[in-house]
């Protein structure tokens, strides 16, 4: 059985570092035969604000309830994204709010309880991102805050482990041709589906 693997931007430039690298992870991929699907967020349609919390959850967007299922299906995710002021951009942040919600990625064992099943064993997850600061300064001094959540707080927490990480950067100050040797690497990682 092939390896299903889910690739999202989270950038809305189609234009950005970011989308060339998610293109060549896909070109990657699709060399060695993985199924494949995509998202590329700043195509999709969807208000990206959880308007009532989770008091009252808001009905989902037809792109919304595809990524969904999009989700479900994969064994493999990749979220590939910039860091801005330490994290990742809005439009990522505004789609895990309303993608991953109870009874889709969690579920406490009561409305009391501390306790929780992940709805989303199985998978296997890879983030990518792009940073102006040096990826040593942003691990060690800043602690990954980005990473960390994403990781920690929304995909281990709904069963996706492991979860590994790619930090490339300084865009600003990369060469064309340290580009280039970036765009080989991640294909790479898409042929190894990792």
């Amino acid at each position: 059985m092939k390896k299903k693997i889910l690739i999202i931007l989270g950038h809305t430039d189609s234009e950005s570092f970011c989308s060339s690298l998610t293109d060549r992870y896909a070109t990657g991929a699709s060399k060695q035969g993985y199924e494949l699907r995509r998202i590329n967020l700043g195509e999709i349609k969807f208000d990206p604000i959880l308007h009532l919390g989770y008091r009252k959850i808001q009905d989902l967007e037809p792109d919304l309830l595809k990524a969904q299922e999009d989700i479900r299906w994969a064994d493999h995710l990749v979220i590939i994204f910039p860091n801005w002021w330490g994290t990742f951009p809005a439009i990522l942040k505004g789609f895990i709010d309303r993608i991953f919600l109870p009874a889709f990625g969690y579920k406490f064992k009561s409305s009391t309880s501390f306790v929780w099943k992940k709805l989303l064993k199985n998978k296997t997850g890879r983030m990518i991102v792009t940073m102006d600061a040096p990826p040593i300064y942003y691990r060690f001094y800043l602690f990954s805050p980005g990473v960390r959540a994403i990781r920690k707080t929304v995909l281990e927490f709904c069963g996706i482990s492991p979860v590994r990480t790619t930090l490339i950067g300084p865009i600003k100050k990369m060469s064309e041709k340290q580009k280039t040797s970036w765009l080989k690497r991640i294909e790479k990682l898409g042929k190894k589906g990792k």
